[in-house]
């Protein structure tokens, strides 16, 4: 999976989750919560959801990582290489 094509997944977890979000506008690299609004229920929502789709474990260590758009897709390339 490339750096677009994982953007687009995690683009797509949030409208899932939140079918509001306004995401066309989305900077990346600022934070995702921030910007949508997210609670932390919702940051959960979008860990599960990567763990479902792609067997994904994500320490809670490793959550901030996952704070913006950019850090998510540098988080998760090199995990879902083989996806």
């Amino acid at each position: 999976m490339n750096r677009e094509e994982i953007k687009d997944v995690v683009i797509e977890i949030i409208q899932d989750i939140d079918e509001d979000a306004d995401t066309d506008g989305l900077k990346a690299d600022q934070p995702l919560r921030d910007q949508l609004d997210l609670d932390s229920m919702d940051f959960l929502d979008i860990v599960m959801e990567l763990r479902k789709r792609y067997k994904l474990q994500i320490p809670e260590g490793d959550y901030p990582e996952l704070a913006t758009l950019d850090s998510c897709v540098n988080y998760l390339e090199p995990r879902l290489q083989d996806a």
